[in-house]
């Protein structure tokens, strides 16, 4: 089953008109973005997280729409992009997505802000094509940290390998979990993310859901997303795609989140040209969270 997606139809927006949703051909997969007009002014590219859509943007792009091309992409098997028909998404197939995106727009450089997994795809784009990158922001973008990746390969590969293959095949069996109302999925929003007022929550959620013909809800992102390989490339290639960062680099952090800050676990030594602001009472989602000091921070930088 894949996710639908349809071009150039209007989306309303939170207050005067939306943005236009298009879409682009990455590796015979049709992913959906979301234009907010101003073409001309300097492009700014927006990159969500895992399990999350180009949606969760639409007050920073309100925010800034004024003075950049704002655009948000869906990622593969999120939103209304198309989901892999074998269910196994990587970080660098999600590169290859972010440079096709920027090479199809036909500009450049661009300017980024990415969340989470987003970061973690911008930040190994901006290494990958320095050149192509003005500046670049990444919330909580760097992945696990030192620590936490020390303690999963604790247990041997071989036994990690084969807890994969468990997971992978119990989720091939596994259909998108079904809510009988919109108040049902919304209520799961408000308990996985605590920090989130309830206007953010129902806004996500009325985006993130997909109606099923037997008239239930189902989050729009590929369950296969809840499995991720055994590894990654390894330490060393991410470090280097890091210090081939070349642009003017913002690393935000949230002080009550699970992620580790790269200025105290020592990731920072990888970027050339960094800095790393940590957000008060912000967790994960500090764009959410802190919005206004966030688009203060962003605004500054950018």
């Amino acid at each position: 089953m894949l996710a639908r997606a349809s071009a150039s139809r209007h989306v309303s927006g939170m207050n005067g008109s939306g943005p236009t949703s298009q879409t682009f051909i990455s590796q015979r997969l049709r992913l959906n973005y979301l234009d907010w007009g101003n073409r001309g002014k300097p492009p700014l590219v927006l990159v969500h997280g895992g399990r999350d859509h180009a949606r969760n943007w639409d007050w920073t792009a309100q925010a800034l729409r004024d003075d950049w091309h704002v655009v948000a992409m869906d990622h593969r098997g999120h939103g209304d992009s198309d989901w892999v028909s074998d269910g196994n998404y990587r970080s660098n197939d999600m590169v290859y997505d972010l440079a096709q995106f920027i090479h199809q727009l036909g500009v450049g450089p661009v300017s980024i802000v990415s969340h989470s997994m987003g970061g973690n795809v911008a930040l190994r784009y901006a290494g990958v094509a320095p050149e192509m990158v003005r500046k670049i922001v990444a919330i909580e973008g760097l992945g696990p940290s030192p620590d936490r990746q020390a303690e999963m390969r604790s247990k041997p590969y071989p036994e990690r390998f084969a807890e994969w293959i468990g997971k992978k095949r119990s989720a091939s069996g596994r259909t998108p979990r079904k809510y009988n109302s919109i108040e049902d999925a919304f209520a799961r929003m408000i308990e996985e993310n605590s920090y989130l007022t309830p206007e953010q929550a129902r806004h996500l959620t009325i985006h993130g859901v997909n109606r099923n013909e037997d008239g239930t809800y189902s989050w729009k992102f590929d369950p296969h997303l809840n499995v991720w390989g055994v590894e990654d490339i390894a330490d060393e290639f991410l470090q280097d795609l890091w210090s081939a960062i070349s642009s003017p680099t913002l690393l935000l952090y949230g002080a009550d989140s699970w992620a580790s800050n790269p200025a105290k676990d020592g990731r920072i030594k990888y970027f050339k040209t960094a800095e790393v602001i940590e957000f008060e009472k912000a967790g994960h989602w500090l764009h959410h969270d802190q919005f206004d000091r966030f688009i203060t921070v962003l605004k500054d930088f950018l």
